[in-house]
């Protein structure tokens, strides 16, 4: 008799793996509380987002998150009536994590102006932690400039005393001020975060776990003051190509301005942009990713995976 074979046993996941209609389909009917001039001004440089987009992908994910937002709060008064002691109220906080040219930050913007508009999170406030990068002197001087967004780039212990301060309910909290025109930190300029109900904090390396220490011991994550944290995801080949496009865009706007710290890129051919577009990606991005980014998208709560024309085809939800 001729065995048969059996089929092979189905890798388990953490996640609840969707498809974009299925996922589409958690809508539920909600109306679209975006209109087409909104979406436009939300996209990013080179990133094609529409409606559709927007209806399909981000609604019901600020469906989600309105449940999230409200059962958390919740469980905060729980446990305020517990211990005998009301809390005071805290922002339920979003990380939102993945490569530099993958979308995150229009994901991030579009996520605000969407939970804005629910009862539970009229107030919603946005940070990315390029205000904690280190100033160009300091990276200068500890031989870092061309290891910017690196995780040792960072100012990680300003980052951990403003989440720290954020969730312990302090009123008013200063995040730095970053400037893409300039490649710089602006002195003597910040952020004030103001008791918001929703914070989201956007950023490549926000779900990264610190190394452990001489000791072995661990310190705090950035990730431990999140609630929720959205990964988003493309093939590598895409990514790579969504920065070349865009560093040829800047080449013509951001980088065209007499004070933009990469006006020496303004006057290169279209050749010469591509070429050093992927240098720059292959000398300091790609490896970003595929050594610190990339291993941390299992940590998120979850992952939209994008696909050639920055449209999200998969999405993974994080069992409870």
């Amino acid at each position: 008799m001729t065995a048969t074979a059996r089929p092979a046993p189905t890798l388990a996941s953490p996640y609840v793996e969707l498809t974009r209609a299925e996922w589409a389909h958690l809508r539920d009917n909600h109306p679209m509380t975006l209109q087409p001039d909104d979406v436009h001004r939300l996209a990013g440089l080179g990133e094609r987002i529409d409606v559709a987009e927007v209806e399909e992908i981000y609604l019901p994910l600020s469906r989600l998150l309105a449940h999230y937002v409200g059962e958390t709060t919740r469980l905060h008064q729980i446990t305020g009536e517990f211990l005998g002691d009301p809390p005071a109220k805290t922002p339920f906080v979003i990380g939102v994590a993945g490569s530099v040219a993958v979308g995150k930050s229009t994901t991030s913007r579009v996520l605000r102006e969407m939970l804005r508009r629910w009862p539970e999170s009229p107030r919603v406030d946005l940070i990315t932690t390029d205000g904690f990068l280190l100033p160009n002197a300091e990276l200068e001087a500890r031989e870092l400039l061309q290891r910017k967004g690196f995780p040792e780039s960072y100012d990680r212990a300003a980052l951990l005393r403003f989440l720290t301060e954020v969730k312990s309910g302090v009123p008013e909290v200063e995040a730095p001020v970053y400037s893409h025109l300039t490649y710089d930190i602006v002195p003597d300029e910040s952020i004030v975060i103001s008791h918001p109900d929703v914070l989201i904090v956007e950023g490549l390396n926000v779900l990264q776990v610190p190394a452990p220490d001489a000791g072995g011991r661990s310190s705090l994550a950035v990730s431990d003051f999140f609630d929720f944290s959205v990964y988003v995801d493309a093939s590598l080949d895409y990514i790579r190509h969504w920065y070349v496009e865009r560093f040829l865009r800047l080449r013509e706007t951001a980088f065209a301005q007499p004070a933009s710290y990469f006006r020496r890129y303004a006057a290169l051919s279209d050749a010469q942009a591509r070429a050093t577009a992927r240098d720059i990606w292959a000398r300091i991005n790609e490896p970003n990713l595929l050594q610190n980014i990339q291993p941390t998208r299992g940590r998120a709560t979850l992952v939209l995976t994008k696909g050639a024309h920055h449209r999200v085809e998969r999405i993974g939800l994080r069992k409870l």
